[in-house]
């Protein structure tokens, strides 16, 4: 059985995917590169960046980018594998433990269970584990392969899982994995993950392309707080689920039956563009060696979610990065990254 470390435990990097086409950030490509450069700049301060790219000509053009943004090259492996998308969080392998070894688990990324165009994505956690010299292995459930997100699971490391029900049980929309119980969830998430407390809280944000996902909504920030978001504005439409979820964690336990220490995070206000809704959410920071990535929107609540998390990581340097380009593609640094555990 495999363990899944927790994101504060130490790292030896982060996977990351430059974007080679403005899809996902139709009208904005230009600026999300220079955003990426920003990104992996930081990352690269503090640990080494695996950084796929779509080609050799691909990788030759982002190294010029780095190297006129003075980014370490040394802290930086390439992977030419062709993605569809960036999002490492979801068609990234997760890096398990199994004492001092580690391996890597293939979730059969299927775009969210909403794009067909997802089919590079899925040579990802093949490319990355040949790279790192590690086992992959294909997460199986009753003889067949199992699809899950990173986006979808949030660990204490000693047992502990947050996930959501929208995301994982929805009987219509985005179905991962059809017929699925929570029962049969929680077998998988112990077998692979070495799971054996599971908390369900229940709809993510709206805007949510990914249908529910736990990292825009709560996260461990050591192995017995949980921040969550909540949303101030008894009329937003947010507003309900968040407070649904809320009182699903104050009333949780965890591994060892204690219960949870809870923390809440405002939401920014509302970023519309083109009509849409996005999830901005102070709730997809990325904990690195040493130091905390927090996406900002330009608001004047980015300086209380700076302040809230800077108090639950008192040894790490925590660092705003904006985040408002970034979002157009419906996520952001949690989203974009994978960490590999030391």
């Amino acid at each position: 059985m495999g363990r899944f470390p927790a994101e504060w435990e130490k790292q030896q990097g982060i996977l990351l995917c430059f974007p080679h086409n403005g899809n996902d950030w139709p009208g904005k490509y230009g600026a999300i590169q220079w955003a990426f450069v920003e990104f992996i700049k930081k990352v690269a301060s503090h640990e080494e960046v695996f950084l796929l790219v779509d080609s050799s000509q691909h990788r030759e053009k982002v190294a010029e980018m780095l190297e006129t943004a003075t980014v370490n090259l040394k802290k930086i492996t390439f992977i030419i594998q062709k993605t569809n998308r960036s999002w490492m969080r979801d068609s990234g392998p997760i890096i398990v433990k199994n004492g001092k070894d580690s391996e890597a688990l293939n979730f059969n990324f299927n775009g969210w269970a909403k794009y067909s165009n997802h089919k590079l994505d899925r040579k990802v956690p093949k490319a990355v584990a040949e790279v790192l010299k590690l086992p992959l292995t294909q997460v199986v459930y009753q003889g067949k392969p199992v699809v899950l997100e990173g986006g979808a699971l949030e660990v204490n490391g000693k047992g502990t899982m947050i996930t959501s029900e929208e995301c994982l049980l929805h009987p219509t929309v985005q179905v991962r994995n059809a017929g699925f119980t929570k029962k049969d969830y929680e077998a998988i998430f112990k077998e692979y993950l070495g799971i054996t407390n599971t908390i369900w809280v229940g709809d993510g944000i709206i805007g949510d392309d990914t249908h529910g996902h736990i990292d825009d909504l709560c996260r461990f920030v050591d192995a017995e707080t949980i921040v969550t978001v909540v949303e101030k504005d008894p009329e937003h439409k947010n507003y309900r689920a968040l407070q649904d979820n809320l009182e699903i964690l104050g009333n949780a336990s965890l591994e060892d039956g204690r219960s949870p220490k809870i923390i809440t995070l405002p939401m920014p206000k509302d970023i519309v563009f083109e009509g849409l809704t996005l999830p901005a959410s102070y709730a997809n920071f990325l904990i690195l060696n040493h130091c905390v990535l927090v996406p900002t929107f330009n608001d004047p609540l980015d300086r209380m979610a700076l302040n809230i998390l800077a108090s639950c990581f008192p040894d790490r340097e925590v660092i705003g990065i904006g985040a408002i380009d970034l979002i157009w593609g419906f996520g952001t640094l949690h989203c974009l990254s994978q960490q590999i555990p030391l």
